[in-house]
């Protein structure tokens, strides 16, 4: 698994995406180890970055004009400036509108500053500049804040943020949209809307989870001829499908089904039967050889809805099951509470999700078995807190869940997160049609079918959360809004099934 990922590492063919997520400290200490090896300035990779913006700028918007470039008080200006002063060399009307005087700027920043004025450019301070007396942006570039927001915005910063944010024009962010904490993809405070995102070395983790996701716009990833060193591993690993469908090889054609696993599926009580058979459902489709579902016994048997699914019609499942599923529609009544005291093991392969989960939290223990599968609200009853604490760092979330109860962890939400106590990687798959009933129940069942094919905890979960949400994206081409959990089960199918799948 660790080869995967870090084989991965780089720009993959096609300019798509790396796979490494940074903490900004680490794109810090990148920075400096390549001055250090080169020989050159920091400032090099100032030039460099706004070379590569003015590229970038007059690719996605050739006919843009005149740009109004927001500069702060830091590195992240001084790119801004770079970029002021070649935008200009090539024709373009160059408004530059600066949180701090040039003469108040240190190190790099204020070199680049007197540069852009010694070629005459001028630099209007936010508390006097008049829009109206400046041609209207046909593109805005926030080049405020960058990587360096740990603290909640000063009101000056949140006005200019307001300003960026009201502007009829298409805003490219610098290295990181302004406001966004880049280690932990949460706004603090203002945070500007991007329309796009140039980041430079890598990917800061922030980027594609929290708050990160409806702000970074279009992402792209610019390494200024920076590479990563083997003295620092990336924080994170971005996962999608295209990078783990590979590990979904053809079937020998002597197998049977015995071979593929044999799952036991518990919940469904009053009232939520629906939950267990997606559950199911999903697990026969990511290709489980034998499916048995227990439920509550005033429900109908689950093979009216599904041929294929057994139901269990005895007290437990005398040694039958290769791998369980304890939570989809459980319930937290007596009946709930009988079935976590009969099928909670520590011998086999586990995927607790929902309900099961919230019986964890009231009995808390550590299992190394298990695949945990919490939303924020589940992951705000497992370790005591309030969903606002799991968001405003869904990292530290992650890691403190698997620490407690451990195991595999899978952090559902925007850029779900998943540690295995070695290594977070993200899931960057999926889409907001996802926020409907059903469609963690199908995740555990995907997940639960891959374990019992043989894979690891790890990759069972790394392959469950992105054929989950590569299944989303693909219905999504009927629209977001209205998607059904059961919509995603025969894209699941075919998904297991890369072999099948045309370009």
């Amino acid at each position: 698994m660790v080869e995967i990922i870090r084989g991965a590492l780089g720009i993959k063919e096609g300019g798509s995406l790396p796979q490494g997520l940074w903490q900004t400290e680490q794109i810090r200490a990148l920075e400096r180890n390549w001055a250090a090896r080169e020989g050159q300035p920091l400032y090099a990779l100032m030039e460099r970055a706004g070379a590569a913006l003015r590229t970038y700028a007059t690719l996605h918007w050739p006919d843009s004009r005149c740009w109004w470039i927001f500069v702060g008080p830091g590195n992240n200006g001084g790119d801004g400036y770079v970029l002021a002063r070649l935008a200009r060399q090539i024709g373009i009307e160059v408004v530059v509108i600066a949180a701090r005087a040039p003469d108040q700027l240190k190190g790099d920043a204020r070199r680049a500053a007197d540069e852009w004025q010694a070629v005459g450019g001028r630099v209007w301070l936010t508390e006097q500049f008049d829009g109206a007396q400046q041609p209207a942006p046909d593109l805005v570039v926030d080049a405020l804040l960058g990587t360096g927001v740990n603290t909640p915005l000063s009101p000056l910063l949140t006005k200019i943020v307001a300003t960026i944010n009201g502007l009829a024009a298409p805003v490219l962010a610098v290295d990181l949209p302004s406001g966004l904490n880049g280690d932990t993809g949460r706004a603090m405070g203002a945070v500007v809307q991007a329309t796009r995102t140039l980041t430079f070395i890598g990917i800061k983790q922030g980027m594609l989870t929290g708050d990160g996701v409806d702000c970074i716009g279009m992402l792209d990833c610019d390494p200024l001829g920076v590479t990563p060193d083997d003295a620092i591993l990336p924080a994170a690993w971005r996962i999608d499908y295209p990078l783990l469908s590979t590990q979904l090889t053809q079937r020998q054609r002597a197998c049977h089904k015995g071979c593929y696993g044999k799952v036991l599926l518990v919940g469904g009580n009053r009232g939520m039967q629906g939950a267990i058979v997606l559950a199911a459902r999903a697990c026969l489709r990511a290709g489980a050889g034998l499916v048995r579902v227990c439920q509550h016994p005033e429900h109908p048997p689950v093979s009216l809805y599904q041929p294929e699914l057994m139901s269990l019609t005895t007290a437990d499942d005398e040694g039958w099951a290769s791998v369980r599923v304890i939570g989809p529609g459980l319930g937290q009544d007596e009946w709930g509470k009988g079935q976590i005291a009969r099928y909670l093991t520590d011998r086999l392969p586990l995927v607790l999700d929902a309900d099961g989960l919230n019986w964890l939290a009231q009995s808390p223990r550590h299992q190394d078995n298990w695949v945990l599968t919490p939303h924020p609200g589940e992951a705000a009853r497992l370790l005591g807190c309030t969903i606002a604490d799991i968001e405003t760092d869904r990292f530290a979330a992650v890691q403190a869940l698997q620490r407690r109860y451990g195991g595999v962890v899978l952090l559902k939400g925007a850029g779900t997160l998943i540690y295995d106590g070695e290594r977070v990687a993200l899931c960057c798959e999926g889409n907001p049609g996802m926020a409907s009933g059903g469609m963690g129940d199908l995740l555990s069942g995907i997940i639960a079918a891959l374990l019992a094919q043989g894979c690891s905890a790890t990759m069972a979960s790394w392959l469950g959360a992105v054929i989950h949400g590569e299944a989303a994206d693909l219905a999504a081409t009927d629209g977001e809004r209205g998607m059904l959990a059961s919509d995603l089960l025969p894209l699941i199918r075919k998904l297991v099934n890369p072999d099948t799948i045309t370009s």
